[in-house]
């Protein structure tokens, strides 16, 4: 018989999970369309219905031991989901409770950015470190912050919010109702809108101008930069300089051994990861300068579900 434990991903358009045991490999997994049903209640329904048929219909035996999720506005000290922005159910959802009573084992919620920490600590290139922090570069900045050993949660569960800090002062608006947020300006959607930003700032020519805003990705500057447009490139070392001196200020704070960035827009590799370095390094205390290493995380696309499971792993170990 095989322990595993169910890591659940809940995004606003499709929640995936896996069956995860204690080495990190999965022995079968599926998804549901998260906004389908009307009612939290009956979407619950369906994803643990259909958790227990991947486990019973596997053709190894399984043993539940628990359930891990990540989920937006998750609160680990409370498990429930708190006004989610990207999801239907408004209000507080006792997520943890209701998955229980069907499930019948621990249930443990985090958001998304520390349940990647989690998972990188145990299956990706942070095994053996105490202090250390996630990134995740997405739509959005989320981060997951490891002190001595354990996730930074605060006295409310929701401590941790690298993207929520203000790098200018009555900047750009926030989906969080501030303005100047870093993530407005390091995420995928702030990459697009700097990028409008420059593009009529400057005359020069540029492979973006024949792109309408809505349809400009992120993806398509990085791939711009990456076969020589100029202003693409300044995009990027606009974004990564931000980046870095926010970098430097919460290290001040957290004394990180590594630093990991996941998401889609880490995957534009060193056209980040430089600028990033080098702004980071160039505003660090001297006492932290040459001693924090930037990464790539090491958990690929299965990153969610091996970080929510690994909520329930962490606790075994």
């Amino acid at each position: 018989m095989t322990d595993i434990a169910i890591g659940i991903d809940i995004g606003g358009t499709n929640t995936f999970f896996s069956c995860i045991d204690a080495s990190g490999k999965s022995w079968g997994n599926a998804s549901i369309p998260t906004q389908e049903q009307e009612r939290f209640e009956d979407f619950l329904n369906d994803l643990c219905n259909l958790i227990e048929k991947t486990i019973n219909d596997s053709s190894e035996d399984l043993k539940l031991i628990g359930v891990g999720i990540g989920a937006p506005n998750g609160n680990y000290r409370t498990g429930t989901i708190e006004n989610a922005a990207n999801l239907r159910w408004k209000g507080e959802l006792e997520l943890v409770k209701m998955v229980e009573e069907q499930l019948q084992v621990p249930v443990k919620l985090t958001n998304d950015a520390n349940a990647a920490a989690l998972g990188e600590r145990m299956f990706g290139g942070a095994k053996g470190m105490n202090d250390f922090m996630v990134i995740t570069l997405g739509t959005g900045l989320g981060s997951g912050i490891v002190v001595n050993g354990d996730l930074l949660y605060g006295h409310d569960g929701f401590a941790g919010e690298v993207g929520h800090i203000i790098m200018r002062p009555e900047g750009r608006e926030c989906g969080c109702g501030r303005r100047g947020c870093l993530e407005t300006y390091v995420s995928a959607t702030g990459v697009k809108r700097t990028a409008y930003k420059m593009l009529a700032k400057h005359l020069g020519d540029s492979s973006l101008r024949a792109i309408p805003f809505d349809e400009l990705t992120a993806k398509m500057v990085a791939d711009a930069a990456n076969k020589g447009d100029l202003l693409a490139m300044e995009v990027f070392a606009y974004t990564g300089k931000m980046l870095g001196e926010a970098l430097a200020n919460v290290a001040s704070v957290t004394s990180p051994e590594a630093i990991f960035f996941f998401g889609g827009l880490a995957k534009a590799g060193e056209l980040l990861f430089e600028p990033v370095r080098e702004a980071m390094e160039k505003n660090l205390l001297f006492l932290y300068k040459n001693k924090i290493s930037l990464l790539p995380s090491e958990l690929g696309d299965d990153a969610a579900v091996l970080g929510a499971a690994a909520l329930i792993w962490n606790d075994l170990n």
